[in-house]
């Protein structure tokens, strides 16, 4: 074992540049030793030198005498393979050139072959020593194309700077062993002035025919050889939802805020947040797909900006290692942000692979006996309090759909399945070119609430990254049946009618295993916040849905209130008089045990009308999918018949209802206020004598005996007093009391009728009144029936 330094100068017309490339090799190897001495090419990549008389020849060990003779062997050498692979180690820069007004730079490197671009590096800002440590590998086919070696200085919104160049000749390289080097930057129009130098390590891999055919099948699926060289096939799927962000650098002085977006990149591609303006704690809730490739950067580059009008300022960034992470697994991740301050919340799930090899391949896959009775093991009762918050373990087997709608020109699909359990989102491979996908992989989910739905999406993947909607179902962990493979119906967004496509079903295989001791202990705290939720925004539609829902109960509330009522007046005796002696006997014998008793008889009633009932005859997620259907068909009818007048007199009506609805309860809760504000002081000293009359009586009688008293007074008063009007007290007394609105009208008539300009101005007030107001101030209770569209004024 030896290091071997070669040193080469490179003389020109004009001066003399000494430049140097160091080879360091841990092993000898024949075609080594063709070459004790290098001489440098322009470009500054090393070129074999004459070698020393009697030296031991690359292949057969027989002597050399002519650099001809180095460089035949050489080339027969690399002929001998028709298919290489290079992987290059970028470790780190020294000494660049600043190309910043701060004095540095922010450098990043480009590799390309024969000017096409093969690897992009991550940029490090404001450093001129910078520590890349990256690696990444290319396929080579012609070894003679020099690799040229590119160096640039980032500028955000303008054109980057070059530093620098070099160029890596890859004949020069030992194969199979790794080559360290040292490339010292030129550029030919500053050819004497020095721009640092950059350190890698080459290592360049002889493979046969048979490993070029499966590198290209394994990252390709097309079948031209060529083509394949320039477009791959992702592997992976990375899936980052950002949330927020906390404590971030303040780069405006004069709000002592910042205006932060985030940006992402993995390999070459690139996503850009929105801005959230002035702000420190900034939350996002966006959602972004980067895909990921076996042989591209496994780091993802987040760097967060401050939104300027001139550049944007620079806060802080963080690198994330991929290759760290496991597959099918989401990660709830607070990265701290590097040359700043600050940190960032991150959900992270890498899915979608398509590599045969996966644990998540059911082709592959095997059910291990030892391992199913583990998993059962970590859930039997009598460990429940080993680890309270792992509740339960989901297997989802996704075979394949059918069915399924055309959403590309040809008729055909590019469909792929998303799986969503809280937030945890796992992602199948994308099936190119059918409504029939077959998808045959297995995911699994860590439980932490047993009250959860597993949602399972299926979208259409097109070029630029969009997706488009095709089917979707959602099963509640509690419905799941173990081991059943069963086909489901593909829903719409809304979960009420069939998707769109000829009856798009899925056929998939659930398995849940939970420890229901643990799921009763965390339903009875918090539930976990989704994350990645749509916004609802106002329709017509929803707002009257969620108007006539909230009707059924008060409805409900109002029967019972009327029933009450009944037996008051005594319209049928014999259900006054039983009511009045169940009364009568439940406040006498009450006790506070019988509020949960009778929540039990509540659910003993539900469950003997469910018995008597049967089970449904249709499965849970077909039901009265058809009657949705015409449900949903006889509402467009009716919305197509109805006329914009019509639409907007039923907006209308709903609002009026919901608005005097409102106001009502503000007036009472007002009224309440006013009465212990002594707006009226008379009847502020009523009510104030109520309650010491109250505070008496509640303290010499037990409240057993007051209800029985105050029940008995309301159902024999319509016997005694058949003419009487049935009232309630309170509600007679706040009725009294002036809300907010009223004292407003009441201090204003009250100060402007003091002097002359007064009255002058509440005679103003006055004129600028409807008729119909004017009607309401003097005289509330009369009906107004004044035309809504007619406005008179009066003098």
């Amino acid at each position: 074992m030896y290091s071997v330094t070669y040193s080469f100068q490179n003389n020109n017309n004009n001066n003399n540049n000494n430049n140097r490339v160091v080879i360091k090799n841990k092993h000898d190897s024949p075609l080594s030793r063709t070459c004790g001495d290098t001489t440098s090419s322009p470009g500054g990549s090393p070129r074999p030198r004459a070698p020393t008389p009697g030296a031991v020849a690359g292949l057969d060990l027989l002597p050399l005498t002519s650099n001809d003779e180095i460089s035949r062997r050489r080339e027969a050498t690399l002929r001998q393979h028709t298919f290489f692979q290079l992987r290059i180690y970028l470790r780190r820069g020294h000494g660049l050139v600043a190309m910043d007004k701060n004095g540095l730079s922010d450098p990043y490197v480009k590799f390309k072959i024969g000017g096409r671009l093969i690897y992009k590096s991550r940029t490090i800002y404001r450093d001129l020593n910078p520590v890349w440590d990256e690696s990444f590998t290319v396929p080579i086919e012609d070894p003679f194309l020099p690799i040229s070696i590119k160096v640039f200085d980032y500028d955000w919104g303008l054109q980057d700077d070059f530093m620098g160049c070099a160029t890596l000749d890859l004949t020069t390289l030992d194969l199979g062993r790794s080559n360290e080097l040292v490339f010292p930057l030129q550029d030919p129009s500053r050819p004497d002035f020095c721009l640092g130098e950059i350190f890698i390590s080459a290592t360049l891999y002889p493979k046969t025919q048979e490993d070029k055919e499966q590198y290209f099948q394994k990252n390709s699926r097309i079948q031209d050889v060529n083509k394949r060289l320039k477009s791959q096939i992702w592997s992976s799927v990375v899936t980052i939802v950002l949330i927020e962000g906390k404590n971030l650098l303040a780069c405006d002085p004069e709000t002592g805020t910042s205006d932060p977006y985030v940006k992402f990149r993995l390999g070459n591609e690139k996503y850009k947040s929105r801005i959230i303006w002035r702000s420190l704690n900034p939350r996002w809730l966006e959602q972004l797909d980067l895909h990921l490739y076996d042989d591209g950067d496994q780091q993802l580059e987040i760097t967060v900006w401050d939104k300027d009008r001139t550049k944007d300022d620079y806060i802080g960034r963080c690198v994330i290692n991929l290759m760290d992470m496991e597959r099918e697994r989401t990660y709830n991740l607070w990265p701290e942000l590097e040359d700043g301050a600050g940190s960032l919340h991150l959900l992270l799930t890498i899915s979608g692979t398509t590599a045969s090899e996966t644990i998540s391949d059911l082709t592959s896959h095997e059910d291990n006996f030892r391992e199913k009775q583990n998993l059962l093991n970590r859930y039997v009762w009598h460990r429940t309090f080993h680890n309270l918050k792992d509740v339960g373990h989901l297997t989802v087997k996704v075979f394949k759909a059918t069915g399924l709608a055309a959403a590309d020109i040809g008729g055909k699909s590019d469909p792929f399945c998303v799986l969503e359990l809280g937030n945890a989102r796992l992602q199948t491979q994308t099936e190119y070119k059918t409504l029939s996908p077959h998808w045959n992989k297995i995911f699994t989910f860590n439980v932490k609430d047993i009250n959860s739905v597993l949602e399972i999406i299926v979208f259409d993947e097109d070029r630029d990254h969009k997706v488009e909607f095709l089917g979707k179902i959602a099963i509640p962990l509690l419905r799941i049946r173990n081991g059943e493979k069963r086909w489901y119906a593909l829903k719409d967004k809304k979960l009420r009618s069939r998707a769109k496509g000829n009856s798009p079903q899925i056929l998939l295989e659930l398995n849940l295993v939970w420890n229901p001791i643990r799921a009763c202990i965390r339903t009875l705290n918090p539930k976990e916040e989704k994350f990645m939720q749509t916004e609802i925004k106002f329709k017509r539609q929803v707002f009257v849905r969620n108007v006539l829902r909230l009707k059924v109960f008060i409805m409900h509330f109002l029967e019972i209130g009327k029933f009450f009522q009944d037996c008051f007046e005594w319209e049928s005796k014999f259900q006054s008089f039983a009511g009045l002696v169940v009364w009568l006997l439940l406040c006498y014998y009450f006790q506070i045990w019988m509020i949960p008793a009778g929540g039990l008889l509540i659910f003993f009633k539900q469950y003997i009308i469910r018995s008597l009932a049967g089970p449904a005859s249709v499965p849970w997620d077909e039901i009265a999918d058809s009657d949705l259907d015409e449900e949903d068909d006889d509402d467009k009818e009716k919305e197509e018949k109805k006329s914009l007048k019509e639409r907007l007199q039923a907006i209308q009506d709903v609002t009026q209802g919901v608005q005097n609805a409102i106001g009502k309860i503000a007036s009472l809760l007002e009224g309440i206020k006013n009465m212990f504000n002594f707006t009226v002081p008379y009847l502020s000293w009523i009510a104030i004598s109520l309650l010491l009359l109250a505070a008496c009586v509640l303290y010499l009688i037990p409240m057993r005996y007051l209800l029985m008293m105050w029940a008995t007074n309301k159902f024999l008063r319509r016997i005694f007093r058949p003419h009487v009007v049935p009232n309630n007290e309170i509600l007679d007394l706040l009725a009294r009391i002036p809300d907010d609105e009223m004292l407003t009208y009441i201090n204003l008539l009250g100060a402007g009728l003091s002097t002359h300009v007064g009255r002058f101005s509440v005679l103003r007030w006055y004129l600028q009144l409807d008729y119909k107001d004017l009607k309401l101030l003097s005289n509330p209770e009369q009906d107004r029936r004044a035309h809504p569209k007619k406005k008179h004024k009066t003098s």
